[in-house]
């Protein structure tokens, strides 16, 4: 009997194994689970990403529902991201930045910021500016307490600080509609263009 068993024992493992590698194979990991939904948005204290003479905390959020975006020049799909979320700035949502830069170390200087500052100014004129303000993200640390993988994720930030939508990923049509205006819409925050876009779809 304990001949089979040990026999069957490495069977089983590779079952168990193989069924666990498939069902990562099939997952989208931008459908995880938040940990930071409907919890307040971390504490922060963090300089402007152009002039660290303005600083800026949890109370930019007072009053304000906010989508925070995280991002960096080094991120293609931010870059691509960028005209829709200067359309939704135009049609009147709140946009904030914040940004951290892959090569920047603010101990060592493997890249500096007036550098940083530069390819900012450069990708912003080329593929438009949706922001009200870029916070910089000068050690990750918001980041790192927002859980953030990688780049762009979307925080949307309602009017008393809690995080109501965390997405991974570009944000297109297809994902604002089905993700972001839902909440918008229980916020009473959405935008009249999407109202209007809304009724449509509903007729």
């Amino acid at each position: 009997m304990k001949r089979i068993i040990w026999f069957l024992l490495p069977l089983f493992l590779f079952l168990g194994l193989s069924v666990f590698l498939f069902q990562g194979l099939f997952s989208d990991p931008r459908d995880r689970e938040s940990e930071v939904l409907a919890e307040a948005f971390p504490p922060f204290t963090l300089p402007d990403l152009m002039d660290e003479s303005l600083s800026y905390d949890n109370s930019v959020f007072d009053g304000n529902v906010t989508l925070v975006n995280v991002w960096g020049v080094w991120c293609v799909t931010c870059a691509i991201e960028l005209p829709y979320l200067e359309t939704l700035k135009d049609q009147g949502y709140r946009i904030v930045g914040l940004y951290y830069d892959q090569d920047l170390d603010p101990d060592f200087g493997t890249k500096t910021l007036e550098r940083v500052r530069s390819e900012v100014v450069t990708t912003l004129a080329k593929y438009g500016n949706p922001y009200a303000f870029n916070i910089f993200d000068v050690y990750r640390d918001t980041a790192l307490d927002l859980g953030v993988t990688g780049a762009p994720e979307h925080f949307l930030v309602d009017s008393q600080g809690v995080i109501r939508v965390h997405h991974l990923g570009d944000i297109n049509p297809r994902v604002w509609k089905n993700k972001f205006v839902p909440v918008l819409r229980e916020l009473g925050a959405l935008m009249p263009a999407d109202e209007e876009l809304s009724a449509d779809v509903r007729k």
